[in-house]
């Protein structure tokens, strides 16, 4: 299955694993790589030191290709990729935040840059940065999300159609079946996150697993617009949130008490499933069984090939 992101990044399918915090360590990273997708480190739960030792482990577990994601509005940025350089990470997505600041010094050491977007105007401004592909993340998508809240069946098309670049297609897709679809619409490649939270090799809790094959239509919801956009699962500490809003007294000040420190960790990788965020995408619902990366690839590529089958078939 070829391209123009599987001769990017020098792999044999068009599949990214998201860069997740506390689900996205070199286990998940490498069972992906090692699959023929693109598996990326999640620096936005790793100290810089923390990240070398995570790429060093990826370096020693495998041959394949991989990446890291990395926040740009996040503090400690700057140091991740002094150490992304400094061990030659090929491959880096970028997110939440200017893709000029670091591009094109990226890109001088060899590596790849990918932004995250959720409208063509990013988009344009990412081609504009010098990228090599964007990724156009839909409002479906778990953890923190565009502002916009344009679907994934929209922004894709209306990206593919901005740019000249090779776009990646996220948010909502699960099965072979939104695989098809993304690609039917112009994306050269898809990017999952949910669907690799529920793998054996994700670093999350397995009570946060469980809770996310549990999840229901309408179990999800983007919430907390004031600070940056996230995707939750509706559990306790939710209701604390919906409560604020309620009361009318939702400033960001009040929000921002409430969220305190360390909820991510707390929920996803402590498993709290009272007190904690539990981020995770609307396709959760779609989602039945913790397996392996390596069964979760074949099954997706599976039904893909029965769904490309499927429309050669179909009567003018």
């Amino acid at each position: 299955m070829q391209t123009r992101i599987t001769e990017l990044f020098n792999i044999q399918y068009p599949i990214i694993q998201g860069g997740m915090i506390w689900a996205s360590q070199w286990p998940l990273v490498v069972a992906v790589s090692n699959a023929g997708g693109l598996g990326l480190l999640g620096s936005g739960s790793m100290s810089a030191e923390e990240l070398r030792t995570q790429i060093r482990q990826c370096k020693a577990h495998t041959s394949k290709p991989f990446g890291v994601n990395v926040p740009i509005m996040y503090q400690n940025s700057a140091h991740t990729m002094e150490v992304i350089m400094e061990e030659g990470v090929p491959v880096v997505f970028t997110s939440a935040g200017n893709p000029s600041l670091w591009t094109a010094q990226l890109q001088e050491r060899g590596i790849k840059v990918v932004h995250v977007v959720s409208s063509s105007k990013f988009a344009l401004k990412a081609q504009a940065a010098g990228v090599d592909a964007v990724v156009a993340e839909g409002f479906e998508a778990g953890g923190h999300n565009g502002k916009e809240e344009t679907t994934t069946l929209v922004l894709t098309p209306q990206v593919c159609s901005a740019v000249d670049i090779p776009v990646i297609a996220a948010g909502g897709i699960a099965t072979g079946r939104g695989m098809y679809a993304t690609m039917a619409l112009g994306a050269e490649g898809i990017q999952m996150g949910s669907r690799f939270i529920a793998t054996k090799e994700a670093t999350v809790h397995q009570r946060f697993k469980e809770e996310v094959i549990k999840a229901k239509e309408g179990d999800t919801i983007l919430t907390l617009k004031e600070l940056s956009p996230v995707r939750l699962l509706k559990n306790p500490f939710y209701a604390q949130i919906e409560t604020l809003y309620q009361s009318r007294e939702a400033t960001p000040g009040k929000l921002r008490e409430l969220l305190g420190k360390g909820r991510t960790r707390k929920g996803m990788f402590e498993g709290n499933l009272d007190e904690g965020e539990l981020e995770i995408g609307q396709v959760s619902s779609l989602i039945y069984e913790v397996k392996s990366v390596e069964a979760v690839f074949e099954e997706i590529l599976t039904e893909f090939e029965q769904v490309r089958n499927q429309m050669y078939t179909l009567k003018r």
